[in-house]
């Protein structure tokens, strides 16, 4: 239905990074989030958190959303180069993976909060911001790969699809690592 025009081997310095939000944590760091939950912090499933509006093992258990058919509607109406899922080894790790040589990412932290769930969890426990994010998506779950010309169609669309979508980051020469920079929206 949808025809493919992801095109990775145009991945280029210039493209723009469109993040979509996570519905939570996903299945991503589940060993660091079991042993800040109930090693760390013993706490309980059933332990209503404030942050959260619900209990943790409500929070916790927040079905993954799933991106194919809002990928593949991107892809038929936008030049997009690729899509990284931000699976386990967080946001830079997955992004890393879809960068040619010779390109390099640089991601906005300014461009979105994390999900509260996060924050429980960091107070929880002494976890360092780059472990958080060498372990968890927070709060992106897929990135879009765009030729600028594509980003305000995409977003359009993605927003129409009801999808939480913002402009992350964009890429430029480098040597094939992503860097993060700035501090968190507040």
């Amino acid at each position: 239905e949808y025809p493919l025009a992801c095109s990775p081997d145009r991945v280029r310095p210039g493209d723009v990074l469109v993040a979509m939000a996570s519905s939570g944590l996903h299945a991503n760091g589940y060993s660091l989030v079991r042993r800040i939950v109930f090693d760390v912090a013993g706490w309980e499933l059933d332990r209503q958190v404030a942050e959260l509006g619900r209990t943790l093992g409500e929070e916790l258990l927040e079905p993954t959303r799933i991106y194919a058919q809002d990928c593949l509607a991107v892809a038929a109406a936008t030049e997009v180069h690729a899509f990284a899922h931000v699976t386990g080894g967080g946001l830079a790790a997955n992004l890393a993976r879809v960068l040619p040589a010779g390109v390099g990412a640089t991601i906005d932290r300014s461009s979105w909060r994390p999900p509260a769930i996060v924050d429980v969890l960091a107070g929880a426990a002494d976890v360092e911001q780059p472990e958080l994010e060498r372990t968890l998506n927070m709060g992106v779950g897929m990135v879009a790969v765009l030729a600028p010309p594509a980003v305000d169609t995409a977003l359009n669309l993605l927003a129409e699809r009801g999808v939480t979508a913002w402009v992350a980051g964009e890429l430029h020469p480098g040597d094939g690592s992503v860097r993060l920079h700035g501090a968190y929206a507040g």
